[in-house]
Parts: structure tokens; sequence; C-alpha cells
């Protein structure tokens, strides 16, 4: 079986969240299990492809609109994954230095799409499944089916998964001819609720759906940004997978950007060495339990809850630190930079994305708050279980499939609502857990034995393509 995985990130070359770490690490596992996983994605003036000589492998055209473009396949081998990865190139349309934020984005999107299918159309690979990952993609079920261009390639075996529901990628109707030649009794397929939507189409037309943990497939039934009677309607091909983690990429004993490297056997003295690191350069106290929040500083996350929830645990327990990293919405960015100058040598952020930051912590934290009103699957508290790290989550999505409260025989600390007073009373649980020595070592050493790997997932994955 050949699967070839179309998305707008892939980790490692270009990333903005869970949804390049995914796409980045399922095809390495479904080749591990003798099957052949692809993945195609544009191009992007990045450093990654700027360190990187790409073999050309195909130049076709397409036609977007009343325009002609010019497009290019290249491939490279990602050596650390073995996968092979397919490029796209358009120039002046995919060849930017961002993923994402430009303002005739539903013009890129689609002209991936139309490059990725056209190349399949008039080359001669072929695919026993496309897999399409969120709205980027997600009009390459409708195209195949219904578009004149693509007759070829009708009914070929199609997967939308759903990473995020909110986006959507929804345009105007005006905007239609985006999109090439076919019978407009279909034009109901695209439309939902009055304006173009790819997602809602791919959930149409798609072979089968999936989103990324069985709960968050059930919650979206429920609340869906407006798509919950589609995927009620639709339910009969609709399965939730719980995403895994690239556990040789993850790996306490083999992390090059860890200070200390460590496993079960060592796991205080390992995790200690790397808390120190990060309490020595942000000004935090190493012998005080650390808390880290490490994500978008966004609604989503319960961002915008953090500055009060952390200012009021802190003025109600002195003997615990706070460290953030993540960037996002301006004004929860400025309210953290200003608690960072109130509350010195308790608390510190890092606003903005670093790769190397973000491994230091997981190892270095004693606990990971993870208060999300929304998270589909989430991969943060699957990387802080690996590390040692206990999560701090509220049950909703992939954190209620993933996590189990102590108070129920598990391992780490949940809550049920969103608000301030949940965070944290779950904090307080936290620190009363911390001083407990004994059972705060015992969960440590339980957590990092948890597999989270992708191996049952992508055996999933392939048992999903063989149903259509």
């Amino acid at each position: 079986m050949k699967i070839l995985h179309t998305s707008f990130e892939c980790y490692p070359i270009a990333k903005v969240g869970g949804l390049a770490d995914v796409v980045g690490s399922l095809p390495k596992y479904q080749n591990d299990l003798g099957y052949e996983s692809n993945v195609i994605m544009p191009y992007y003036d990045n450093a990654f492809f700027k360190r990187r000589k790409l073999r050309s492998e195909f130049t076709g055209v397409f036609k977007l609109k009343n325009e002609l473009y010019n497009y290019s396949i290249s491939t490279i081998l990602i050596k650390s994954t073995r996968v092979t990865t397919y490029i796209v190139r358009v120039e002046g349309l995919l060849d930017r230095e961002n993923v994402y934020g430009y303002d005739d984005e539903s013009k890129q999107y689609i002209g991936f799409q139309l490059a990725v299918l056209n190349w399949l159309s008039i080359s001669d690979k072929s695919f026993d499944v496309i897999h399409c990952h969120d709205h980027h993609t997600s009009l390459i079920p409708f195209m195949i089916n219904y578009c004149d261009d693509y007759l070829k390639l009708k009914y070929t075996p199609t997967v939308i998964t759903i990473h995020n529901a909110q986006y959507q990628g929804q345009f105007s109707h005006e905007e239609i001819k985006l999109i090439p030649s076919f019978n407009f009794d279909n034009v109901g397929l695209l439309d939902w609720y009055g304006s173009i939507n790819p997602l809602a189409a791919g959930i149409k037309c798609a072979s089968k759906v999936n989103t990324v943990s069985p709960s968050y497939m059930e919650e979206l039934k429920e609340r869906a940004n407006g798509l919950e009677g589609l995927l009620r309607s639709e339910s009969n091909k609709c399965i939730g997978i719980l995403n895994g983690i690239d556990t040789d990429f993850w790996n306490t004993e083999k992390d090059s950007m860890l200070v200390k490297n460590y496993k079960v056997s060592n796991v205080v003295s390992g995790k200690k060495a790397n808390k120190k690191e990060i309490c020595e350069f942000y000004n935090l106290d190493v012998e005080l339990p650390l808390f880290g929040f490490i994500g978008r500083l966004v609604g989503e996350k319960s961002a915008d809850l953090l500055p009060q929830a952390i200012r009021e645990a802190l003025e109600e327990n002195e003997e615990i630190n706070v460290m953030i990293l993540g960037s996002g919405h301006q004004e929860i960015e400025e309210q953290l930079i200003e608690l960072k100058e109130e509350l010195k040598g308790r608390f510190n952020a890092h606003i903005g994305y670093d790769e190397n930051l973000s491994h230091l912590l997981y190892a270095g934290c004693d606990f990971l708050l993870m208060p999300s009103r929304v998270e589909p699957c989430g991969l943060n508290q699957m990387y802080s279980l690996r590390y040692g790290t206990i999560p701090i989550v509220r049950r909703t999505g992939g954190l209620k499939d993933t996590v189990v409260d102590i108070g129920d025989g598990g391992f780490g600390i949940c809550h049920d609502q969103a608000s301030v007073w949940d965070i944290k009373y779950s904090i307080g649980r936290a620190i009363e857990l911390y001083k407990d020595v004994s059972s705060f070592r015992k969960i440590q050493k339980t957590i990092m034995k948890i597999d989270n790997s992708w191996t049952k997932s992508a055996q999933e994955y392939i048992k999903l393509y063989k149903s259509i």
C-alpha cells in the first residue's frame, strides 16, 4: 500500500504547531510497518531549505482562475525519519518565508492542491490512499471526484484528518473560480452556511474522516464551530484515532537539547540538572517546584487565564516557580511581560518559540500546565510524561484520553473547568504531591514508562486505509 500525506506543515521542515509533529512522525511509523508512506508539502524560503539541495522530480503547469502557474516537484529524504518528502514550489505563491499569515492564503492553499493533483494526473506516480491534513488540503476529495481535469484520479480513496476544527478555510462564493471546472449541480458539496468551506467539503467528500483523539470526535458533534450537524450526519465514516509521539526523537537518553540525559533509574539527578539550567538562566529557585507552560498564548489554550491564575497562585504559595514559553495574542504577551517585572525571581516567560528551550522545560519542570479550553489531542502532555514531568490538564479532547487523575489511581492532575480557580486549585494539589516525596518520585518513574508511541496509532491508520 502506498500512502501520500498532503500537508502545509511537516517537522523538521516547517512547524507552526502539532500538525507538523504528526506529519513528521506518522509516515515514519507506517513505513516501519512495511508500507510506503510519503509526504507532499509546499516549499518555504526558510533556513531548512537554504541549507539543503533538492532533487528535481517533475515540472508542470496548472491554471488558477485565468492565470497559468509553473510548478516544480522536488524530493528530499528526511534522514531523521527516513521518509521521502515531495516539495511543491510555485514562484510567487509557494516560495514564501512563513507558513501562514498571507492575505491570499486561499489562493495558496488551492494552488498547492492543484499542483499536487496536476502532478498525480499526468505523471507516472500513483498512490493507493491520499491522506489530507486539515482544511489546507481538504478540497482534494472534492476535486478528484468532481473536477473535469482529474478524471484519472476519480474514486481514489481519501482520508481527512481534522487536527483543529476551529479553522475551516472559508472563502466567498465570489472566489468559486479558484476551483477548476466542475458540474455546478455539485456546488452544494462546497457550500456550508453561505460560503465555500473547504473543511466541510472534505468531510462530505472524503472516504473517511478522523480526528486526532476519540474524545475530540465526540466533542465535535456538539461543538465544532458550525460543523456539528454535518459531523453527526456523517458519523458513519468518522472515527477518532489518538495521536502518538516519536519516541526516537523524544528520548531523554539521547536528546541532544538537554544539559544532562537521563533514564528512569536516574530521573531525579537528570531532571535536577536540567531544572538548574533553567532556573539559573531565568532567575528562578531550583529548590522549589517548577511549573511550566509551553504553547500558543491564545484562548483555546486558556492562556488568557494564566496571568491572573499565576499571580494569585504565587501570592498564595510562596514555594513555587512558574516558567512560560510561548507567543500569541499581544495582550496576553504584554500581561506576562508585566508579570515578569512584578514577580521577579518567582516567575519568568520567554515570548516566542524555542525548540531547544521546550525540550529543556519538558525535562526540567516538575509539572506542566495544560488548562486548555480546546485540545484536539495534545502532544505536550505526552512529551511531559515521557520526560518525567507530571501534567496538570483540563479534561477535554485528547487530554481526557491520555491523563488519569491521581485521585482515580492515575498519574496526573485533572480539572473540569477552564477557570482561574481550577488552575489555582490544581496547582495547590500539585504542591501537596510534590511535598510527598515518595509518591512524587514513584509517579515520575511510572509516567516515563507509559507507551505513547506512534506504533499503535499507525496500525489504526493502516486499518482505516484498508477499510476503504
